[in-house]
């Protein structure tokens, strides 16, 4: 027991009086006289004994009366454990989660409601000269400085529903933060919300001792939740008129068994192919649209199901784009026989692919960036500088083919692929052989071949009269797509930061091989073609990405505009260059989930789709004794944990605040006592 006020207790030499009073009692006797003295030994023991129990009992009543209201002046109490009460103003700290899963009812509405609700009651358990700071999950600089209670109150008004979610460690270390600058001693920090299991990390939480932190926890009437995961297609490009395949995931965050649930696709607010699925009790399950690609640009699309009351996370916007051409550059050897009629005939006439061509001493390598891929036809050397060149084209997300020259120098080359660690030219091999393995796995072989029917022991691969021996090294990334019978590889394809690279043994002339005439030589520059697109990514999550990379060169003044697809919503969000390739800065100017649309100027760039974080799509919340369990693990003794109980909430939090006074006891006891006393005067005889 500790007292508010301790001086006051020594007032308690005041017990002296009664006792001095009861030695020394000053009252006169009086003479009785008696006509027979028979009877007066027994009656005078009598009356002593009484007499000295009637003094005992008043002066203990006396004593006792003046010590618990010396006690009542003095203010004891009770302190909570681990906490040291202190006197004068105070700055509080309260935390308010206002993210997607505040949005879940219990029985006194909204668990935002709630926490609202008790942040009042908390500001109310506080004197009218203490400071506040409100805090959300959205960090907002309003909410970075202490206030009065009544602008508490008016900021707490303002708290609406937000797609930011904080682990609990950022908000302990944001308050931290901010109350290590107030001067007192006395600093308090509350944390209100659900716990989601999701973002709750108390190993990462970087104690400060010095602040008293409390946990309040909410609890949902009802946590359960079938929402949108993600969504992925089973190819990295889309193709005009191709069937694309859409796989999407679903989780069930419940105890209740899901059947027959409808799910719809849009695409261009235009519904397609219906679907239902089902799932187990806190599973998930996968489930395939399927749709054909009928218009080229961009598409925006969205995936939808129903389900109540938490809705954030039942529509998945995404985008894509169907490409009209695609550009295609060939650098061909300065020597004049180098032009490959092959190429000619296969890029010139198909009207997917924008075919263009130039020899390696007239090429302008500010064009290079313009191209989704280039083909090296058999140049004899790569320069420094042309090498230079094509790792920044492939580095940004573009591909190159390289068929060799017979009379290739093999250092320059060897120079330029290490450079990019890829295996390299060692020598040229003039014996003959086959091909004699595809990889049927790979995405440029898939769909070729019918994989049920398909042997290649039975099949015409092409023949090789000569071939360059690639390096062998375990360092690099490495696909082989064709490979000879001796274990050589005769077409490789390497991952370039966001590019490609595909290493062919062989050139395109007789000399090499009849690779070029043969059948299997269309699919496999087709589908190289095909997969030199950009591989985007359909979506982005609101908070997490900040930059989006840009196809779009830069070139003179440039203002980029976000729009929303209807045209309500604008922002100019900052870019930056860097080595030739443009980044888009969000800086949280999004903040709801939508598709969008990315323009430099009045030119549509391309389509950009945003979704919530599915962080707090689980509802799984930690229970009190959880909560606690890891106070202890991690010995966070100055944490504590509020239970929402039948009692007084203001009350209990000023026992937390202030310690269980008990100046009220002592105040009824040292009246009791002083009653005590006067009926002991009064009756007792």
């Amino acid at each position: 027991m500790s007292f508010t006020y301790p001086a006051f207790l020594f007032a308690l030499s005041a017990i002296a009086i009664p006792v001095i009073i009861h030695l020394f009692n000053f009252r006169k006797f009086k003479t009785v006289y008696f006509s027979n003295v028979r009877f007066l030994k027994e009656v005078k023991q009598e009356t002593q004994a009484k007499s000295k129990l009637k003094h005992l009992l008043v002066l203990a009543s006396r004593i006792l009366a003046i010590t618990f209201l010396v006690l009542a002046f003095a203010q004891p109490f009770i302190p909570v454990v681990n906490k040291k009460v202190i006197i004068g103003d105070k700055a509080i700290s309260i935390f308010i989660d206002n993210s997607f899963s505040m949005d879940a009812i219990n029985k006194n509405g909204t668990l935002l409601d709630e926490a609202k609700k008790r942040a009042v009651e908390i500001v109310s358990a506080y004197k009218a000269t203490d400071r506040f700071q409100l805090l959300t999950n959205d960090f907002e600089g309003k909410h970075q400085r202490l206030v009065n209670k009544e602008e508490f109150i008016e900021l707490l008004d303002e708290i609406k529903i937000s797609p930011a979610t904080r682990s609990i460690s950022e908000i302990t270390s944001r308050q931290t933060d901010l109350l290590q600058g107030f001067d007192n001693k006395n600093k308090t920090a509350f944390i209100i919300s659900d716990f989601q299991k999701s973002v709750v990390n108390i190993e990462q939480i970087k104690n400060d001792t010095s602040i008293l932190f409390n946990f309040i926890p909410l609890e949902a009437a009802e946590k359960s939740n079938v929402y949108i995961d993600t969504c992925w297609f089973e190819t990295p490009v889309r193709q005009y008129g191709q069937v694309e395949k859409l796989h999407v995931r679903i989780k069930n965050s419940s105890d209740k068994v899901l059947e027959n649930n409808s799910i719809k696709l849009f695409i261009n607010s235009i519904q397609k192919t219906p679907s239902s699925f089902n799932v187990d009790k806190n599973s998930e399950t996968e489930v395939t649209l399927s749709f054909a690609s009928n218009e080229t640009g961009v598409q925006h699309c969205r995936i939808e199901l129903n389900d109540f009351p938490v809705t954030f996370d039942d529509k998945f916007y995404f985008s894509f784009e169907v490409a009209k051409n695609i550009p295609v550059l060939c650098i061909n050897g300065s020597q004049t026989d180098s032009d490959s009629p092959y190429l000619n005939k296969f890029f010139g006439v198909d009207s997917l692919f924008i075919y263009s061509k130039t020899q390696e001493n007239k090429l302008d390598y500010s064009s290079l960036g313009n191209n989704k891929l280039i083909i090296l036809n058999e140049l004899k050397t790569i320069s420094s500088g042309l090498g230079q060149e094509l790792k920044r084209f492939m580095t940004n997300g573009g591909s190159l083919l390289v068929f060799p020259n017979s009379e290739t120098e093999l250092n320059s080359y060897k120079e330029f692929f290490l450079a990019i660690k890829a295996n390299y030219f060692e020598r040229l091999d003039t014996s003959n052989t086959k091909v004699d393995k595809i990889n049927l796995e790979h995405v440029i072989y898939r769909d070729v071949f019918d994989k049920k029917t398909f042997s290649a022991t039975n099949l015409d691969l092409p023949k090789v009269n000569q071939h360059f021996v690639l390096s062998k090294t375990t360092r690099s990334n490495e696909e082989n797509l064709l490979r000879l019978q001796n274990g050589d590889a005769f077409l490789s394809k390497y991952d370039v930061e966001k590019g490609k690279l595909y290493i062919s043994a062989v050139g395109l002339t007789d000399e090499f091989s009849n690779f070029a005439k043969h059948a299997i030589f269309v699919p496999t520059l087709y589908k190289i073609g095909m997969y030199s697109q950009i591989s985007r990514p359909l979506f982005y999550i609101i908070g997490e990405d900040e930059s989006i990379d840009c196809k779009k060169i830069i070139s003179g003044e440039i203002v980029f505009h976000i729009k929303g697809i209807n045209n309500a919503f604008d922002v100019i969000p900052e870019h930056k260059v860097l080595d030739s390739k443009t980044e888009i800065i969000i800086h949280n100017q999004i903040l709801d989930a939508n598709n969008y649309n990315l323009f430099s100027n009045s030119e549509l760039i391309d389509g950009i789709s945003f979704n919530f974080n599915r962080k707090e799509s689980d509802l799984t919340c930690l229970k009190n004794e959880e909560l606690r369990t890891d106070l202890n693990k991690y010995n966070l003794l100055n944490f504590n944990i509020l239970e929402l109980n039948s009692k007084s909430f203001t009350e209990s939090l000023t026992e937390l605040d202030q310690g269980k006074k008990l100046w009220k006891l002592c105040l009824i006891f040292a009246l009791l006592f002083l009653a005590t006393e006067v009926l002991l005067l009064r009756f007792l005889k």
